[in-house]
């Protein structure tokens, strides 16, 4: 079994660029404001949904192991 993680989007952060929604259309969706949500709080490792979150210009988009909740992105420094 592969790995789960869970996605979140700080809508304080988030501008509404939809770059997630346009990387990762099944990982992300804007609302009518323009803020992005996660399509679901858990999903199976994703490399759409990671490059969609390394993509984000305002850097509103943590994933964290389900299991463990270790980080994933971004990443520790």
């Amino acid at each position: 079994m592969g790995d789960r993680w869970r996605v979140e989007v700080d809508r304080n952060v988030c501008i509404g660029s939809g770059l997630c929604a346009g990387t990762a259309p099944d990982g992300f969706r804007l609302d009518s404001a323009n803020q992005s949500h996660p399509r679901r709080d858990e999903t199976d490792a994703d490399e759409a949904i990671l490059d969609a979150a390394e993509c984000c210009p305002a850097e509103a988009i943590t994933i964290t192991r389900s299991d463990t909740g270790e980080v994933v992105f971004p990443p520790e420094e």
